[in-house]
């Protein structure tokens, strides 16, 4: 929400009438100096929307507010009108606190939507900063979106594998469930939200492989030359739910230089749905953006969600730091998911993460059966891993 400063305004005052952290406030302004803010100046709101009301006779603002349980002091901040002379047929706009999902979980989450949803979020919850890391091979951008302001560097990801889309949509329902509570000072499956936003920055790169997901839920693409190479790579058959790689029939899961030679080996020599590791480690826009983005910000921490098995990949040949197994155990403890140090595959984000930056790296597998899990697991999934995300910023 949008307001216009006017004399006598200041952060402290909106902070109090619209019952919002000032430090969200803060955070969500690019302020030149914060404690003299200019005459006309707009300034963001996290955490509200507007609603435009026609004055009818006998309406007063007292009233509206009340209709709509705004401040009233927040209406006045949000309007020019003469709250002694209103006009029947005038306009007012009402702040409306959000305490509603604005991330719809629920649904065949393709890019269309997680871009929506990006969009929904950064309007509403403007102290969440988005950046784009890079392109998907049919130049699709990959958003990072980050929140939090502390030393403490945490990643997440999701939908490395295009039939695991469901992963995406359970990061945006962290998101915005983190930011909904933290706005409205409530406590998140019981964990007191401030501090995390204080202590940690997280950073989520929700969708890795939007080509491969938007061809698993929607089919061959319309664009040329992918429509043929997808067709061709899947033999023709409009089936894609076992679908894994990115357009190029590439698995971004089996492309980092972590004893990729082995899993080149014993996979797929060419181009397929699934498990072809590239002729090269790194060789895809998507893996490679990944791996950027982790050598730039130099996480504390990285869980990449995949699907299927509810067990937590913790180890890679031992390189893996001691506070690996006491943050797994922790995990494992809140979801009831198995901890797992070893297992004969490599060449994954996580194990690159583990060997490269000798820094605790997880693979999270939600949910039980085949990939794409059906939507009828989600709430069971939120609830049993809303502990891994939560313990992940404050462990």
């Amino acid at each position: 929400m949008q307001i216009r400063v006017k004399s006598g305004d200041s952060l402290w005052k909106y902070s109090r009438v619209f019952q919002i952290p000032l430090k969200l406030i803060l955070d969500s302004n690019n302020l030149d100096n914060p404690n003299q803010l200019m005459i006309g100046e707009v300034i963001q709101i996290p955490g509200y929307v507007t609603k435009s009301y026609t004055i009818k006779p006998g309406d007063t603002l007292w009233k509206i507010a009340g209709w709509y349980q705004a401040p009233l002091d927040g209406v006045l901040l949000l309007n020019d009108a003469n709250p002694f002379a209103l006009k029947p047929g005038e306009k007012v706009n009402i702040p409306i606190r959000v305490t509603w999902s604005l991330v719809n979980p629920i649904q065949n989450y393709d890019y269309n939507t997680l871009v929506t949803d990006v969009r929904k979020l950064l309007a509403v919850y403007p102290f969440i900063k988005q950046g784009v890391i890079g392109e998907s091979v049919m130049g699709k951008p990959l958003p990072e979106l980050v929140v939090g302001k502390g030393n403490k560097k945490v990643h997440m990801n999701a939908s490395f594998h295009a039939n695991e889309w469901l992963t995406s949509a359970l990061l945006m329902k962290f998101i915005d469930d983190y930011a909904r509570e933290l706005t409205n000072s409530q406590m998140l499956s019981g964990v007191s939200l401030p501090p995390l936003y204080e202590s940690t920055s997280l950073s989520l790169v929700p969708m890795v492989n939007p080509d491969g997901v938007d061809i698993v839920i929607n089919g061959l693409p319309e664009e040329e030359p992918y429509r043929t190479l997808v067709d061709e790579i899947n033999n023709g058959s409009n089936q894609f739910n076992r679908w894994k790689a990115n357009v190029r029939g590439v698995d971004l899961n089996n492309q980092y230089p972590a004893k990729w030679e082995v899993e080149a080996k014993r996979k797929p020599t060419k181009p397929s749905p699934r498990n072809y590791p590239g002729k090269a480690p790194l060789t895809e826009p998507e893996a490679i953006a990944i791996a950027d983005l982790s050598r730039r910000k130099k996480f504390d921490r990285a869980l990449a969600f995949h699907s299927q098995g509810e067990v937590i990949f913790w180890g890679y040949e031992g390189l893996e730091p001691p506070e690996s197994e006491r943050l797994v155990t922790e995990y494992s403890r809140l979801s009831g998911y198995t901890g797992i140090r070893y297992v004969d595959s490599f060449a994954g984000y996580k194990d690159w993460f583990i060997k490269e930056f000798r820094k605790p790296g997880f693979t999270v597998e939600i949910g039980k059966g085949e990939s794409p899990l059906p939507l009828s697991q989600f709430s069971k999934i939120y609830q049993d891993t809303i502990g891994i995300f939560l313990s992940s910023l404050y462990m």
